[in-house]
C-alpha cells in the first residue's frame, strides 16, 4: 500500500477534473488526479449526449446559466486547440403541441437574460423546411444556432494529454474513500493508500456527495440519474442536420435525435433516478422508452441500424445547481455536475484555477507547453493522404478496424499518448477501432494483441474496460 504526498489533489478524472489539471499545471505546483476506475473519462463524460448547450435552459442567475454560456463561448478555439472533433451545428427545441409553445417563449426568455445570441421561434413551415424527416405534427421550435456537439471522451483525453506533459501525475484503480483534514492540509484514505495533499479538489461525480459531507456541514445531496442511448450506424444522408430537442420536463432536456460528430445518430437519453451510482445497465423497458420517444420526433426512426446502446449516469444535486468553489479550508469541489456540465467544464476550471492559483499563492511556469498534435485519422484521409501516411509509416497500411477505418499505426498511438490507453475500451474510444458497426468482432483479437506488446504484458492480463472484464480467460 502507498503513502504519498502532493501539493494539490484532484478526485475524479472527468471532464471537469481533467480540465482543471489542465489549468492548474500552468503553475509551479505539484498535481495529481486519482480515479477509481482504470482510465479517464470512465463516468458521466464518456456517457452523455455530446452536447454543447447554447445555454438557455438554465435558470437565469444560477451557476449552471452562467458557466454554460461562458462554456460554450470557450469551445471552438478549446478544441481547436486540442485538435478535438467539434461542430456548431446549432440546435431545435420542438413543441408538438400548441399548449407547448409558451415553453418555447420561456426558454427563449431564459436564454436571453443568460447571453445566449440569436435565439427565435421558427413557425411549422419554416420548420419543415429547415429539417424535412422531422414529424410534421411540429407546431413551433426555438432555434439555438450557437448550440454545438462534440466527442466528449476525446475532449477529455486530449485535456489529460495535455496536463501530462505539463507535469500533472495520474492514478487509477484508486477509489478516495475517507478525507481527514490535518494541520498541514488533508489525509485521504484510498483503496490503495494513504494520500496527503495540502489541497483538495472533488470532482467525483456520483460520489461527490459523500466526500463533501466528510469535510462539510453545507448539505450535499447527489442522486444518481441514469439516462439510456441508442447509437445507429452511419447513415448514407443525416435525417437531421442539426440536433433536435423535446420540449423539456422536469427531469431534464429530455430525448433528442442528434447527429455525433463521427457522423452516428444519437438517441436519447431516458431519465430514472435510481440508487446504486455504478449502475450503467440498459434495460428493456428503458431502450423502448428511448424509441418511443425518438419517434414523436423522426417518425421514420428504426432500430434496424442500431449498433449499440448504452447508459451514462449524471450526478443530479436536489437543489438542481452545481456546487462550486471551495466547501471547507482547501477543499474545493465541483459536484452536482449534470447537464450543462459539460459545456461548463472549461469556463469552471479556468474560474476555479484562477481562485486556488490566488488562494495557494502558486507561481506561473515559465514554459508551458502546447498541446500534443495528433494526425489526421486515416478514414478522413484523401487517398493522396493515406499513400504518404503509408510511406511515412507502413503501420498505416495495417487496416485493423474495417467498420471504422483504423489503422495499426493509429492503435499504438493511442496507447503511446501521454495518458494512453490501456484496455480494448480505451484503444475504441482513443481511435475508434471497435465502435462500428460489428462493435469489435473482427478488430478486437488483434487490439488485444497489440496492447499486449506496446504494455510489454501477457494477453491474458488485457482487459475490455474497468475493473474486472477480462478479454481472455486463459491459454489452450
Amino acid at each position: 500500500m502507498m503513502d504519498r504526498e502532493t501539493d494539490i489533489l484532484i478526485i475524479g478524472a472527468g471532464v471537469v477534473g481533467c480540465a482543471l489539471a489542465r489549468v492548474l499545471s500552468r503553475f509551479e505546483t505539484r498535481v495529481l488526479v486519482i480515479d477509481r476506475a482504470d482510465d479517464v473519462s470512465e463516468g458521466a463524460s464518456k456517457a452523455n449526449s455530446g452536447i454543447v448547450h447554447a445555454g438557455f435552459d438554465a435558470k437565469p442567475g444560477t451557476d449552471k446559466a452562467r458557466l454554460n454560456v461562458l462554456g460554450a463561448r470557450r469551445y471552438p478555439a478549446l478544441c481547436k486547440e486540442l485538435g478535438v472533433p467539434y461542430k456548431q451545428i446549432g440546435a431545435l427545441v420542438v413543441a408538438f403541441r400548441e399548449e407547448d409553445r409558451p415553453v418555447l417563449e420561456q426558454l427563449k426568455a431564459q436564454g436571453e437574460a443568460n447571453g445566449v445570441p440569436r435565439l427565435r421561434i421558427v413557425e411549422h413551415d419554416e420548420l419543415m423546411q429547415m429539417e424535412p424527416q422531422l414529424n410534421p405534427s411540429a407546431v413551433a421550435a426555438l432555434e439555438a444556432p450557437t448550440s454545438g456537439i462534440v466527442s466528449p471522451y476525446e475532449l477529455v483525453f486530449a485535456l489529460a494529454d495535455h496536463a501530462a506533459i505539463n507535469g500533472v501525475e495520474f492514478q487509477f484503480g484508486t477509489e478516495a474513500q475517507t478525507i481527514v483534514r490535518e494541520d498541514t492540509g488533508y489525509r485521504v484514505e484510498t483503496s490503495r493508500g494513504v494520500i496527503r495533499a495540502h489541497s483538495v479538489v472533488n470532482c467525483a461525480g456520483v460520489d461527490s456527495g459523500r466526500l463533501h459531507s466528510q469535510v462539510s456541514p453545507r448539505p450535499c445531496r447527489i442522486i444518481p440519474r441514469r439516462g439510456e442511448y441508442y447509437v445507429l450506424d452511419h447513415p448514407a444522408e443525416a435525417p437531421f442536420s442539426r440536433t433536435i430537442f423535446q420540449c423539456p420536463t422536469k427531469m431534464g432536456k429530455g430525448v433528442l435525435v442528434s447527429p455525433t460528430v463521427h457522423g452516428n445518430v444519437l438517441l436519447g437519453p431516458t431519465a430514472m433516478d435510481i440508487e446504486d451510482g455504478l449502475d450503467t445497465a440498459t434495460t428493456a423497458g428503458g431502450l423502448a422508452e428511448c424509441l418511443q420517444k425518438s419517434a414523436l420526433t423522426w417518425p421514420k426512426v428504426s432500430t434496424r441500424t442500431a449498433v449499440t446502446n448504452f447508459a451514462g449516469i449524471r450526478a443530479h444535486e436536489e437543489h438542481g445547481d452545481f456546487l462550486v468553489g471551495e466547501a471547507a479550508p482547501l477543499f474545493y469541489e465541483a459536484a452536482g455536475f449534470e447537464s450543462p456540465g459539460l459545456t461548463s467544464a472549461p469556463a469552471l476550471a479556468e474560474e476555479l484555477g484562477r481562485d486556488m492559483a490566488e488562494d495557494l499563492n502558486l507561481r506561473q511556469k515559465e514554459t508551458w507547453l502546447p498541446a500534443p498534435e495528433h494526425e489526421k485519422p486515416f478514414n478522413e484521409m484523401n487517398d493522396a493522404e493515406r499513400t504518404e501516411a503509408i510511406a511515412g509509416n507502413p503501420l498505416h497500411g495495417q487496416l485493423i478496424c474495417r467498420c471504422e477505418v483504423v489503422t495499426e499505426a493509429e492503435i499504438r498511438a493511442a496507447i503511446r499518448r501521454p495518458v494512453g490507453a490501456r484496455t480494448v475500451d480505451g484503444v475504441k474510444r482513443r481511435c475508434r477501432a471497435g465502435m462500428g458497426r460489428c462493435q469489435g468482432g473482427f478488430c478486437a483479437p488483434r487490439v488485444v494483441e497489440i496492447l499486449a506488446e506496446e504494455l510489454g504484458v501477457p494477453m491474458t492480463e488485457i482487459r475490455k474496460g474497468s475493473g474486472a472484464s477480462d478479454m481472455l480467460v486463459g491459454e489452450i
